[in-house]
């Protein structure tokens, strides 16, 4: 097959910081990617990760990623997994990759008895939008993301 996912390892971070870059460039966010390399291989492989990864590989080449973490539902009374990035570069699409990736998070859900899968997605991003719809997902218009960042945040904990 084609196709392995494995999870990542600490020689990963430069691949995943490349990643993280090459979607942030899709998206036109580059200029706040503020992460480096260092900061991934310390999170995800430091003495007490709470982030991780899963690689996606075609034939031996790096293909995507999956980034999550896990979360908590105080109305399920379970933890979740929150995929904060998924990106399968464009010479890889079309091929079941981003779906594959998807699948293998939605069996660990399954496999820990976690109660929810969840994801965030721009409202432009209309590819991304109709794939999320053909694995099952529902938009919750209802909420809206909150976030405190920079300055607001250093003045929210100061008081």
């Amino acid at each position: 097959m084609p196709l392995s996912l494995r999870p990542a390892r600490p020689d990963d971070a430069a691949l995943i910081h490349a990643f993280v870059c090459e979607l942030a460039d899709y998206e036109k966010l580059r200029h706040e990617v503020e992460a480096t390399e260092a900061d991934f291989a310390r999170e995800l492989f430091g003495p007490q990760p709470r982030v991780f990864c899963d690689i996606a590989e075609w034939e031996g080449a790096p293909a995507g990623f999956a980034l999550y973490y896990y979360t908590f539902s105080t109305f399920r009374g379970r933890q979740g997994i929150f995929l904060e990035d998924i990106y399968v570069r464009p010479a890889f699409r079309g091929r079941g990759i981003a779906r594959a990736l998807m699948r293998r998070l939605a069996r660990r859900c399954l496999d820990e008895g976690l109660g929810r899968f969840e994801w965030n997605v721009l409202d432009w991003n209309e590819p991304a939008i109709r794939f999320y719809r053909s694995v099952g997902a529902v938009p919750l218009d209802a909420w809206t993301m909150q976030r405190v960042t920079g300055e607001a945040l250093e003045r929210l904990a100061q008081g």
